[in-house]
């Protein structure tokens, strides 16, 4: 008599799935059934927060710190929440955006498939009601996880600062006003086209077969590399699989900027020092298609492009190695086009340098007073 005998199980966006298909065997179905509840125990294990989080001992204490992002907030919801951030300033109810989208992705479990608008809105007139955030997210497990992540990935992005503008009453001058919204720059110069599409994770193999970790921007040689965020000049250099390229710290320490496959010759802005602050919206160097190569200042890229990467970073171990968290930044990229750094050629440095200045408050006193 036929009875079942073999049951596949998957798990989908956290619920179980059951198929179940008639055999004869019964020793099938005592084996099957142990990798059920194996698999059962192993997705307990790794949906909880120690799959989030890493532990270090240090002065006798557990400091926790996250060992993995996977950020894929859609562009269309970017928009939108960074708009309703920049519009309700000044409001009795400000808004964050990053608030907004940690809710949603503990509220879809990351998943921003299941997005509606319809959850954006209640939780906006929730918030405008008077209900707070710690209200609205007591009961949700993982919003502090992707509250402190997405922090990372976009804290440096919104806030006030001044832009210098032209001074219509003086021609010929220029003045600071002080604004409020999205401080951060497209890593393409205004006026420089460019093209792209979401890379992240495609296969690579010179050296050894890995995934590409970052967002190739395809454009032609020579064109200005701006600074995305203000903050510090980590590495300059070569690097045989980036070529010439450019690391830089953000000023909280949890963005690392890299730009890569600069330009032969002349990959780098002159005036650019390793330990050296830029501002956001600075020209920090040049496009090109060097690398793939042990020997320096060598073009063995056939397309020239930026490589442009984020690297996240909670806590220094994570800096080099295998414990490195690299995200998507195809969306952000496609955000930052909105604010594109506008830069003239200076004849005598053979440079390129940006046109408005900014006063970054994120910036060391000593850099804005400048």
């Amino acid at each position: 008599m036929a009875i079942i005998s073999s049951i596949i199980v998957r798990i989908v966006e956290g619920d179980l799935l059951f198929i179940v298909v008639k055999r004869h065997s019964i020793v099938v179905l005592v084996i099957v059934i142990i990798c059920i509840i194996t698999g059962i125990a192993a997705y307990g294990q790794m949906s909880g927060p120690s799959a989030l989080y890493s532990v270090k001992i240090t002065e006798d204490k557990e400091e926790k710190y996250i060992k993995w992002v996977d950020f894929n907030v859609p562009y269309s919801l970017l928009e939108k929440t960074l708009n309703l951030d920049i519009k309700s300033y000044g409001t009795e109810h400000k808004l964050n955006w990053i608030e907004l989208l940690a809710y949603l992705a503990a509220k879809y479990g990351g998943n921003f498939k299941r997005f509606k608008n319809s959850d954006l809105d209640k939780l906006v007139e929730n918030l405008k009601s008077g209900k707070t955030m710690e209200e609205l997210t007591k009961d949700m497990k993982y919003y502090s996880y992707y509250l402190e992540a997405y922090t990372a990935v976009l804290g440096g992005f919104v806030g006030e600062y001044e832009i210098e503008v032209d001074d219509s009453e003086n021609p010929g001058h220029k003045k600071f006003v002080k604004k409020y919204g999205l401080k951060a720059f497209s890593p393409i110069a205004k006026g420089y086209g460019y093209s792209h599409y979401d890379d992240f994770g495609d296969s690579r193999s010179y050296g050894y077969k890995r995934k590409h970790l970052g967002n190739d921007l395809m454009g032609s040689i020579g064109t200005p590399i701006i600074a995305v965020e203000s903050g510090i000049v980590e590495a300059m250099g070569w690097n045989r699989y980036g070529g010439w390229r450019i690391g830089i710290r953000s000023f909280d320490g949890k963005r690392y900027y890299y730009y890569a496959h600069l330009r032969k010759n002349h990959p780098y802005n002159n005036t650019l020092a390793v330990g050296q602050v830029v501002k956001a919206g600075d020209v920090i160097g040049y496009l090109g298609m060097t690398g793939y190569s042990t020997n320096e200042n060598v073009n063995n890229i056939k397309t020239p492009h930026l490589h442009f990467g984020m690297q996240l970073i909670f806590d220094e171990s994570q800096k080099e190695g295998v414990n490195e968290i690299w995200i998507d930044v195809y969306n952000i990229v496609k955000l930052l086009n909105k604010n594109r750094s506008a830069v003239k050629k200076d004849p005598e440095l053979n440079d390129y340098f940006r046109v408005y200045d900014i006063k970054d408050p994120a910036a060391p006193q000593e850099i804005t007073d400048n």
